[in-house]
């Protein structure tokens, strides 16, 4: 119900996914403009008016809100998977970049969680080209995957995910809430939220990072953001950024404080010029993160972890056409180069292919006004330092079409009874007969008109 407060219903999805660390989690969703907002525990569902405002029915998506810094220290392992999830969709949306060789790496602990110890009678050619890893998957980069896998030997999916997430945890742009902003002359900037402080991206490339113990205030006005940084040298220093609007500004000011919060230290063991938390907010606004911190998590002794006699089901991951070498096969495309020997084919692997009715029911008119797709899913719109225009447009949602044959059916019909075609033609044929009778009557000159026309027309007026 509308009058529901947002923990409750945060209380249904932990109680569902038997999760006990749950301050690292949240729900999230999209407003008309694809805005993406946190559900407040605090608040009932009828004062988040974005969300209101796109139903119902209301979507909600589960999903990491606070990244740990160390996710291989989580204490239990439904929370290590949890993890797994999001960073392995992370990677493969393209929102984490990763260099060939650590993707190999991943995609090979991928393969070891979901099929066990490599085994060449299961095994066969082609196998990790079922799965997807990364936006552009090449052949070079399941080759390689395949001979790391057959190195993992042994080690059971738990081993296997907190191996993942050792290898995960060293990226550059793990853990990074990215906030697009303008600074001076509207060059663009991206100011990413970490678990230890602020980092602003200009073009791809890191030209500033501010520790959450040095940063003293977090303000906005309008559309203009405020980041105050405590120096080397005890002097304060604010850095001014620009917002697209003051919804968006707004978002990012309430993500900066309760990261602040999440992240900060005890007050005992921190300077106490900068955690003066009054000095943190922004006039006019209250916002006040509710929850645990990450040291009060690690700290908690109410709650005995792990838990004993835990037992976790694993889902498995979406397959695909298997990548072969047969020419011929229906379920792979097939290019030949002019130029180039005619014997030799490329085979490029399949994208996945959705039923024509899913499709058809995705595309139509009614669910568009009414389903409004979140950034990070597989065909929503994708946007983030590393996802240039051109890059988004790579794997389009395209509408089903549908070309007309000449006998008045759609390719796609051919397996229609043939009654259903003449029922059309002879609908077509009535019409056009109908169109004569109306031409007839409308010119008595009927000079034009065949005689067949005009015999019907004078039976008709002698009638």
């Amino acid at each position: 119900q509308k009058s529901t407060k947002g923990s409750v219903v945060l209380g249904y999805v932990f109680r569902h996914l038997n999760l006990v660390e749950i301050d690292y989690f949240g729900l999230r969703y999209c407003d008309r403009s694809h805005q993406t907002y946190w559900l407040d525990p605090a608040k009932t569902l009828a004062e988040h008016k974005e969300l209101i405002n796109t139903g119902p029915p209301y979507t909600l998506y589960f999903g990491i809100k606070f990244y740990a810094e160390d996710p291989c220290k989580l204490k239990e392992e439904i929370t290590r998977y949890q993890f797994f999830l999001q960073v392995k969709q992370d990677v493969l949306q393209g929102r984490l970049p990763c260099p060939d060789n650590a993707a190999a790496q991943l995609g090979a602990y991928i393969i070891q969680s979901e099929l066990g110890d490599y085994d060449p009678y299961k095994h066969t050619a082609g196998y990790v080209s079922e799965y997807r890893f990364v936006p552009d998957q090449k052949e070079e980069l399941e080759d390689a995957i395949e001979r790391i896998h057959k190195t993992l030997m042994g080690q059971v999916p738990a081993e296997a995910e907190v191996n993942y997430l050792g290898v995960a945890k060293s990226l550059e742009m793990y853990g990074v809430d990215l906030h697009p902003v303008y600074g001076e002359n509207k060059s663009e900037y991206f100011l990413g939220l970490t678990p230890i402080g602020v980092v602003v991206y200009k073009n791809k490339k890191q030209v500033g990072k501010y520790f959450w113990p040095r940063i003293t205030k977090v303000h906005f006005k309008e559309t203009q953001f405020e980041l105050r940084v405590l120096g080397k040298d005890c002097n304060e220093t604010s850095f001014f950024f620009e917002a697209r609007n003051k919804i968006t500004c707004k978002h990012l000011w309430k993500c900066c404080v309760e990261h602040h919060t999440f992240f900060r230290v005890p007050e005992n063991e921190s300077n106490s010029l900068s955690r003066k938390f009054s000095k943190f907010g922004s006039i006019g606004y209250k916002h006040r993160y509710s929850s645990r911190t990450s040291f009060q998590m690690t700290r908690d002794p109410s709650v005995q972890l792990p838990r004993p006699d835990q037992c976790i089901a694993r889902s498995r991951s979406k397959t695909y056409p298997k990548r072969t070498q047969q020419t011929g096969s229906k379920n792979m495309s097939q290019i030949t180069t002019n130029g180039e020997n005619e014997g030799t084919t490329k085979i490029i692997a399949p994208s996945p292919v959705k039923s024509f009715k899913k499709m058809k029911n995705e595309n139509s008119p009614e669910t568009q006004r009414s389903k409004t797709s979140a950034p990070w899913e597989e065909n929503g719109p994708q946007s983030g330092l590393y996802n240039s225009p051109s890059d988004r447009n790579k794997s389009p949602k395209f509408p089903y079409s549908r070309r007309r044959n000449p006998s008045g059916g759609s390719e796609n019909e051919s397996g229609q009874p043939v009654r259903r075609r003449r029922n059309q033609n002879s609908g077509e044929d009535s019409d056009l007969k109908q169109r004569r009778r109306s031409r007839s009557r409308c010119n008595t000159s009927s000079g034009s008109e065949s005689e067949n026309s005009n015999r019907e027309h004078r039976k008709k007026r002698n009638r």
